[in-house]
This record gives C-alpha cells, sequence and structure tokens, in this order.
C-alpha cells in the first residue's frame, strides 16, 4: 500500500473514532473499556497471524520492546487522554494533543538525529495554528480553574506518551521487527498492564452489554486499533514519525467534517479558515521533498 494511502486510512478512522468512543463511555470506566479493546484488537491480529503464517516467536530482548511500546501507546496514552476529557472539552483536548507533532520533531531529532526540513516546521506551525483557530469559538468561553488545568496537563502527558510509542516503533522497524506481529504482542501488553491498573484502582471489569457499547467497541478494536494503528506505524516506519505525526492534526479535522454532515454543525468561519490552514500545513509535510 502506498504512502498516500495508509496516510488517507489513518486520518479517515481516527477522524471518526470519536463517534465511537462516545459511546464507550458512561457504564464501563474508560480502564476496562481500553483493556477489552486491546484484548479483542490482539485477538483479531492473532487469528491474522496464523491465517498467514507469521511468527509470533520473538527472543526475550524483543518483548521488553513489545511491553514497552504498550505501555506508552496502548495503555498510558488512552488512559490519561481518556480521563482528560473528564475535565475538559474535547476541541481543547484536540487542541492540547496536537502538540504531539512538535514532540515526534524533537524526538526524532534527538534520538534519530533527524532534522526537520523547513517545509515540515513551516507545515506543523499552520497546522497547529488551524486546529486553535477551528476550536477557538468553543475555547474561548472556558474558564481556567484547576480543573481545566490538570485536564490540560493530562492531556499534554497523554500526547507525550503517544509521541514516545511513536518514536519507539520506529526503533523497533530500524531492528526489523514486522508491525503486525509488533503490534499482536504490544497490543496485548498494552491490555495487559491497563488491566492491573484498573484493578490497582478498584474498577469492577463489567460489561455494557447494549448493542451500541458493543458495536462502537468492534469498530474501535477492528478499525481504530488494527487498521489505523497498522498503517499509521508503518507510515511511521517509512516516512518517520516527524511527519507521519502530522495525521493527529488532521484527524479533528475530519471529526468537524463528520459533525457537519451527521450532527448539522454549521460552516463558520473559523471552521474554514482553521481547515484551509491545517491541509496547507499538510501538503507542506507531506511534500516529497519536505
Amino acid at each position: 500500500m502506498s504512502n498516500t494511502a495508509l496516510y488517507v486510512l489513518t486520518v479517515l478512522i481516527w477522524g471518526s473514532t470519536w463517534l465511537a468512543i462516545e459511546f464507550q463511555l458512561g457504564v464501563v470506566q474508560p480502564e476496562v473499556s481500553i483493556v477489552y479493546r486491546f484484548l479483542l484488537a490482539s485477538g483479531l491480529l492473532l487469528i491474522w497471524c496464523k491465517y498467514r503464517g507469521l511468527s509470533l516467536i520473538f527472543k526475550a530482548k524483543y518483548h521488553l520492546w513489545f511491553a514497552f511500546l504498550g505501555l506508552l501507546l496502548f495503555c498510558l496514552n488512552y488512559i490519561m487522554t481518556y480521563h482528560a476529557q473528564v475535565h475538559i472539552t474535547s476541541a481543547l483536548a484536540a487542541i492540547v494533543f496536537s502538540t504531539m507533532l512538535w514532540m515526534n520533531i524533537l524526538l526524532a531529532r534527538l534520538v534519530f538525529g533527524i532534522r526537520a526540513t523547513g517545509k515540515v516546521v513551516a507545515g506543523s506551525v499552520l497546522g497547529i495554528a488551524g486546529i486553535v483557530v477551528l476550536f477557538a469559538p468553543q475555547v474561548e468561553a472556558l474558564t481556567l480553574t484547576d480543573t481545566t488545568l490538570f485536564g490540560c496537563v493530562l492531556a499534554f502527558a497523554g500526547a507525550a506518551s503517544a509521541s514516545a510509542g511513536n518514536i519507539v516503533s520506529q526503533a523497533a522497524q530500524k531492528r526489523m521487527l514486522p508491525v503486525v506481529q509488533t503490534n499482536t504482542w504490544s497490543m496485548f501488553y498494552g491490555a495487559l498492564i491497563t488491566g492491573v491498573a484498573a484493578l490497582v484502582q478498584g474498577h469492577e471489569l463489567n460489561f455494557d452489554a447494549t448493542f451500541t457499547y458493543i458495536a462502537s467497541l468492534a469498530y474501535l478494536a477492528l478499525f481504530g486499533s488494527v487498521v489505523a494503528f497498522g498503517a499509521y506505524l508503518t507510515l511511521i516506519g517509512r516516512v518517520g514519525a516527524h511527519r507521519a505525526g502530522y495525521a493527529m492534526v488532521m484527524f479533528p479535522v475530519v471529526a468537524l467534517a463528520l459533525s457537519m454532515a451527521f450532527e448539522g454543525l454549521a460552516l463558520s468561519p473559523a471552521i474554514a479558515v482553521g481547515t484551509s490552514l491545517v491541509l496547507l500545513g499538510n501538503l507542506l509535510v507531506l511534500n516529497r521533498d519536505a
């Protein structure tokens, strides 16, 4: 699959997962839903590996890589992001989480010595500026309280964990660890670690047997996890985390487009200007010469 196809697939799927996540909140604690999501996702990947004859046998040292990636990308990232949205709006969370793009650029420089080109830096500035413009009307009414500040810190920590996970994935691929098998083990370890965290916090391992919860869980596991993470992490291995990370700026735009299509959200000047900035930044970051 081409890099463009991988990128578009990632953006479209993750841009739609916000709808599914809404149906996950309520009856079941976020940590428990995360456990179900990644246990199901790793199970689906296990079946795929067996079907394709892909070996899941790796040396113990590689399992440390898998567990570390699972901790960063499939555990801490989601726990902190879910809880952040208890304290702040999804709009503010999107703005804070978009800083992951800068984190990827910085970590790629520190870990791999990859210097971002002028186009990538300019595109990143435009992208984050676009996100701020998009959600400014929703954020203006917010009051800076201790709760809001705490939610922002959680969102920022979630973005940092995800960015570190991106770098670990890129490093693993440089060691020729295959993406599918790596995701299989990492999602499994992420689910186990999250399960331990849930039990330590005293959360009940309950289940919401409604159609909406089950359907959204299936969508998040199959498309939001198996397909999207497979596409995104493959893209990281090909173009680097500093460029692939622009997907984090693009998927709020998709989410807004879906909201306009299905929830009656009206097109406003902020949406028009913000989307234009994000798309322009996208062209700069993903340009072949960038």
